[in-house]
């Protein structure tokens, strides 16, 4: 058994996190019937059976995972928290939700996908504009799974450790292996945008060879590691192709823009034609831009002790995001 594997089976123990203590025992089984050690296996699988069938039988709710710190090497580089919100929450389509969930159920179920010698879904890739629901959709994973969810911004570590990138890296690579969590690696393609840096160019391969590595290392904690990029053109192929799950998201068209801001608008209702007005212009913002435009309007209805918003109001704030979209993106 590696270190990485009994540091993580200690920490589920001391964390009270049957599942993963369980899943860690599977994995040793797996390894010791591929090292032709097939009874050995058979009692470690019998007997993490037996535990399983006891955890089913209880009626304990089994408690969320204890929200833990970076390690104190991180600190001031890695966000973290408990998120609540869940993919139900969110305006996607049906073939994103459709993926989500089934890593989901991967995760939640990993400790059966080893007894039939697989591994759940542990690397996510997100791409798309900005706005879509990346970031939004870590914290909705992690709050399905229950799991405390660490945000790690690359162009942050590579900003103020340049030349020590890929020992910074290491850190956060053990972590990974040892604390379940979801880890978001947002701005993933500073890694990619840095490559052909003429400043550095070593550190940058170091760098790149690190995370290489670590993609390739058995996952003990079986952490959700996602990456999120708005620029995936930048990427290197070979990062790309690790990746258990790669998934694009897109702004909303016109029905899912409809959903997200009668949402948004709560108990403030546009009327039908009030929605012919509003729909041209909704069309081609992100998510998070017709947010932020409901929001407006709405904390404006409150203000004035509105009974419904004003279209034009709506349309105002519409028009102000486009007007900036077409500016931002000359």
């Amino acid at each position: 058994m590696s270190t990485n594997q009994i540091v993580a089976l200690l920490n589920s123990h001391i964390e009270g996190d049957e599942e993963q203590f369980l899943s860690i025992a599977l994995q040793y089984a797996a390894q010791q019937a591929r090292q032709g050690h097939a009874e050995e296996a058979t009692k470690l699988k019998r007997l993490v059976q037996k535990a399983r069938d006891r955890i089913v039988g209880s009626s304990a709710v089994q408690s969320p995972v204890p929200l833990a710190r970076p390690r104190s090497e991180l600190q001031g580089l890695v966000e973290s928290g408990y998120p609540k919100i869940k993919l139900d929450t969110m305006e996607l389509a049906d073939g994103i939700r459709e993926r989500l969930f089934r890593v989901v159920r991967q995760q939640s179920e990993r400790a059966r996908l080893r007894e039939h010698g697989q591994v759940p879904a542990t690397h996510l890739l997100l791409i798309g504009p900005p706005g879509t629901g990346k970031t939004m959709t870590a914290s909705a994973l992690a709050g399905e799974l229950r799991l405390p969810l660490f945000t790690v911004r690359l162009d942050s570590l590579f900003s103020r450790f340049f030349g020590e990138t890929a020992g910074k890296l290491r850190v956060l690579f053990d972590q990974i292996a040892q604390t379940r969590g979801v880890y978001l690696l947002d701005e993933f393609d500073a890694i990619g945008a840095r490559r052909g840096d003429p400043n550095d160019v070593g550190e940058i391969r170091r760098v790149l060879n690190s995370v290489l590595a670590f993609m390739e290392e058995p996952n003990a904690s079986d952490s959700l590691v996602i990456a999120a990029t708005n620029h995936v053109e930048i990427l290197d192929k070979a990062l790309a192709r690790r990746f258990d799950e790669v998934i694009e998201y897109a702004p909303p068209g016109a029905d899912a823009a409809r959903s997200l801001l009668s949402r948004r608008m709560g108990k403030f209702k546009l009327t039908v034609k009030a929605w012919q007005r509003v729909a041209p212009l909704a069309e081609g913002l992100s998510q998070g831009e017709l947010v932020r435009a409901a929001d407006m309007v709405v904390k404006d209805a409150i203000l004035e002790d509105a009974k419904a918003p004003s279209a034009d109001r709506l349309i105002q704030a519409l028009e102000d995001r486009q007007a900036f979209r077409q500016r931002f993106h000359r």
